[in-house]
């Protein structure tokens, strides 16, 4: 990391300014060169300057440059943040002189990289970063910002203290077994601290199942018949005519989608094509997508068509979404109902008409009542949301489950204590205290050039 970066930070368009960000020991040094006004090596670190990009005696924009020295910076490294005027070819145009100057052009998540690699950041603090970008509702922002400030990591550390106490104590026995003094672990000993290690671990991820819906949403798929109503319900709850409504069958060939943020969640609505036998191949794929869009969903909405009998279509669906969390919506309430309820029994139903928009409210009602959305709204967001994070909590588990078998089997302690060991660096990969080079490219990879 001895060279000087520099990326484009914000979003490339036509906009009011655009901010071309620097980064390295040489960063101060190499904008100074083509900056007309201040001279940038003698200014204080955290001031901002007027003046100009000047390059082959031209001016190229106005600006404001930011200046930041280390260690006091999100990279621990020189910053420095040019202001451009907004333009397409202005920002590309500072972008290149500062290639030709000696910079070099920024990979993926590069500067956010060389926060964690200095020691600005751990790896929870670099997921939370990149979770915080993606955000599209407030309940997400608030639960990216606790684990920018540490959260993750405080019980991420917490656990590794715990679980280094018991090793030490495994060790210092196997060590000095002729000390009476000392504490001696046992057998039971050893089940009831990693019992109450293991519920740690469980509630950690029972938290993650019940507030993952937080930072990634519901996804809602909607499914049906042709012609029952899933393109007007979809059009309801987004209050816009985002799919084409028509009498005509097999008017939604492909998927249709739309996002509201609802009681602070995001729902990612799904409109699929009709079910139904078909010989039209277009359609037919379309069915196709339908079909695996269920297995995909966290909720399934089936609508059913209140003055027709069920079909053998409809038992279909009904059929393979039993075992999913869904709603059966049973539409067009105004006309008389040719429905057989009895077989609906043990489904949760819900009467709507989606002309009228009646029942709308009874559905969302019904929305927050299975995924608790209203005792999500009350917590305090201190959660692991991560995926990445989560994984590595489920391998520690699976780990433990191997440790209790070894002690069902009376295997040795000196034993257990690799695998206890094997856990411990694991939680260290949470948090970037034990990583991969592999690791790390894949995880920055998913930034943007600039961040």
């Amino acid at each position: 990391m001895q060279d000087t970066i520099c990326a484009i930070s914000t979003a490339l368009g036509v906009s009011a300014i655009s901010i071309v960000r620097v980064s390295g020991n040489d960063a101060i040094k190499i904008v100074n060169k083509v900056f007309f006004g201040k001279n940038l090596e003698n200014v204080k670190s955290h001031t901002i300057h007027y003046g100009y990009i000047v390059y082959n005696n031209e001016k190229i924009d106005e600006v404001l440059v930011s200046v930041m020295k280390a260690p006091r910076t999100f990279t621990k490294e020189n910053i420095v943040e040019i202001n451009c005027h907004g333009g397409i070819a202005t920002t590309k145009k500072v972008l290149e002189i500062l290639l030709c100057n000696g910079c070099r052009l920024a990979e993926a998540g590069e500067f956010t990289k060389r926060a964690f690699l200095n020691g600005r950041i751990d790896l929870t603090e670099a997921d939370a970063i990149m979770d915080l970008i993606n955000s599209k509702t407030e309940a997400a922002r608030k639960m990216a910002m606790k684990g920018l400030e540490g959260n993750a990591k405080k019980l991420i550390s917490s656990l590794r203290k715990d679980l280094i106490n018991i090793i030490s104590n495994i060790e210092v026995n196997i060590d000095y077994p002729e000390y009476n003094d000392i504490y001696e672990v046992t057998v039971q000993d050893l089940k009831s601290k990693l019992s109450i290690f293991r519920n740690s671990l469980v509630k950690i991820i029972s938290e993650y199942e019940n507030t993952r819906i937080i930072s990634e949403g519901i996804k809602t798929v909607i499914v049906g018949r042709p012609n029952v109503g899933k393109s007007s319900l979809l059009n309801r709850f987004l209050d816009t005519d985002k799919a084409i409504v028509t009498d005509i069958p097999g008017t939604t060939r492909d998927i249709v989608e739309g996002s509201i943020s609802f009681n602070g969640i995001l729902l990612d609505f799904i409109d699929t094509a009709g079910i139904r036998e078909t010989n039209d191949l277009v359609e037919k794929i379309g069915v196709e997508k339908s079909f695996e869009k269920i297995d995909e969903a966290d909720l399934v909405l089936v609508i059913l068509n209140n003055n027709e009998e069920l079909t053998e279509v409809d038992l279909d669906i009904l059929d393979k979404t039993k075992d999913k969390t869904s709603i059966v919506v049973i539409n067009k309430d105004d006309l008389n109902s040719r429905i057989d309820i009895s077989k609906l029994q043990n489904r949760d139903v819900i009467y709507a008409n989606t002309l009228l928009s009646s029942g709308l409210d009874d559905l969302k009602n019904r929305i927050t009542k299975l995924f608790n959305l209203d005792q999500i709204k009350k917590q305090d967001y201190n959660y692991i949301t991560n995926a990445r994070e989560i994984a590595k909590i489920k391998e520690c588990l699976k780990i433990l489950d191997d440790i209790d078998m070894s002690l069902l089997n009376d295997i040795p302690l000196d034993m257990l204590e690799i695998d206890l060991r094997n856990i411990w660096n694991i939680l260290g990969e949470i948090i970037g205290e034990k990583y991969s080079d592999e690791l790390l490219d894949e995880l920055f990879s998913k930034f943007c050039v600039g961040k």
